[in-house]
């Protein structure tokens, strides 16, 4: 745990010349959860570089054991706000496990994750995949390349097992992406049965991202979808062998959100804007100057009271390499983005991707208009809030007026086709053609009852 002592004057003089101009603030005393994983950097580099202070804030930053903690820590006020999955916010407020209004002023990264296979079953998948001049694999690799070894495994009477990190988790809705986009099914949820392994080829169960790699060890599970550093983790233990990163999937998709209740933002509206200013400050550190400050966030991170795995491992993906298997190190510039590209800014095609796996897959058991995935994002994600504190620091001189989405109408461009491993566009705009237009999972009027797709 992190506890901030210090006392602040009313506005502070930065090294730039620059000044952060304090907003009254509801409240100066908050705690805000995390989970072990390098995309809750923004938070570490906020408190380190003294940007909350800056406005005001004295904070707490509490490591969580696992997803469901620190969403019940959000929701009865244990925590002023947390690093969330992005599905946690969507879920809650419609509905879908536990139950609250949660909304995100601040989107806190792009990529970051990776699937990673046991040594055995890489082994078992390497005949199935195309090699260079050099033998070396040809990524991105498909899960075309599993199929065959899934197969092996049923004929033998054993099931796959997979781990991700939460039922509403990115690392779900990826993991369940790349083996759909193989031809292998990963199971439908429905509101009797939530394991999530109706009619599944691959049995996806829930671990806690840090561990992944014993569980793999372990033989619990054959594979896993997570956050770094537990993919680098089980390259550097000689356990595992990553497969794909999330940037092959989804070219720049989006991933962690910064999640407060609505309740603590309509009470607290300039603490609220004082956090998301000292947030986006974080994320500019995190990429400015071609990641000029990756190695100092990397010393950072991995103490131990914040991700706590070791500087050279958390290196291996934040510094703009990735390593699969042992010794192939590959140039992946963009594995983790924090501010390029408009990373923090909480779009609502973001949410509405994110509604439209928890559709797919049977998370959302009734078919919904598209305008219903429009009213829930905007419920949720606020860019309102995020372009209130940006203004404010670009007034201060603390940022540039260039690098904000001004007009935006909070929806992206649509995601081309060849920025998606199964060469399938998506568009936010339209969420129920996006469903008709991918082969396996619900769409239109289907629904799951008992274990069949009927409708």
């Amino acid at each position: 745990m992190k506890k901030l002592i210090l006392s602040l004057a009313a506005s502070t003089v930065l090294a730039s010349g620059a000044y952060a101009q304090m907003l009254e603030l509801e409240k100066d005393e908050l705690t805000f959860g995390f989970i072990k994983l390098t995309d809750m950097a923004p938070l570490a580099v906020a408190y380190e570089q003294g940007y909350f202070l800056d406005e005001g804030l004295f904070v707490t930053l509490e490591a969580q054991a696992n997803w469901k903690v620190l969403l019940d820590g959000v929701i009865d006020g244990q925590l002023d706000g947390a690093h969330m999955l992005a599905g946690q916010p969507l879920a809650a407020t419609i509905g879908f496990g536990t139950e609250a209004h949660i909304i995100t002023p601040f989107s806190m990264d792009l990529n970051g994750n990776g699937i990673t296979v046991s040594n055995e079953v890489w082994e078992e998948m390497k005949p199935n995949i195309p090699a260079d001049a050099d033998g070396k694999p040809i990524h991105p690799i498909s899960a075309e390349a599993l199929a065959p070894v899934v197969e092996q495994y049923k004929s033998e009477g054993k099931p796959f097992n997979m781990g991700m990190v939460f039922p509403v988790s990115t690392h779900n809705y990826e993991l369940r992406y790349w083996l759909a986009a193989g031809g292998l099914h990963p199971g439908f949820y429905s509101p009797e049965n939530i394991t999530g392994q109706i009619n599944a080829d691959v049995l996806l169960s829930v671990t806690p991202p840090p561990q992944m790699p014993a569980t793999l060890e372990a033989g619990t599970i054959y594979g896993y979808c997570v956050g770094e550093p537990w993919n680098q983790q089980a390259v550097f233990k000689g356990i595992g062998v990553p497969v794909i990163t999330d940037y092959e999937l989804w070219k720049n998709n989006p991933e962690k959100v910064f999640g407060i209740t609505a309740e603590f933002a309509e009470e607290n509206p300039n603490t609220t804007k004082a956090i998301v200013k000292a947030l986006i400050r974080a994320a500019i550190w995190l990429d400015e100057n071609d990641n000029a400050n990756r190695m100092e966030a990397v010393e950072m991170l991995s103490q131990p009271e914040y991700v706590g795995a070791d500087a050279e491992v958390i290196a291996n993906s934040m510094t703009g390499t990735f390593e699969y298997e042992k010794g192939d190190v590959r140039e992946v510039p963009d594995f983790n983005v924090f501010f390029r590209y408009n990373a923090t800014y909480p779009f609502y095609s973001d949410a509405v991707w994110y509604l439209t796996q928890m559709r797919r897959w049977g998370q959302i058991s009734e078919h919904k208009s598209d305008e219903w995935y429009d009213e829930v994002a905007k419920s949720v994600y606020r860019p309102d809030i995020y372009l209130e504190a940006a203004r404010l620091l670009v007034d201060e001189g603390l940022a540039n007026e260039e690098d904000f989405p001004w007009d935006s109408d909070g929806y992206k461009e649509a995601t081309p086709a060849e920025d998606i491993i199964d060469g399938i566009p998506y568009d936010g705009r339209t969420p129920n053609a996006y469903l008709d237009s991918l082969p396996i999972g619900l769409k239109g009027e289907e629904k799951i009852v008992g274990n069949e797709v009927q409708g």
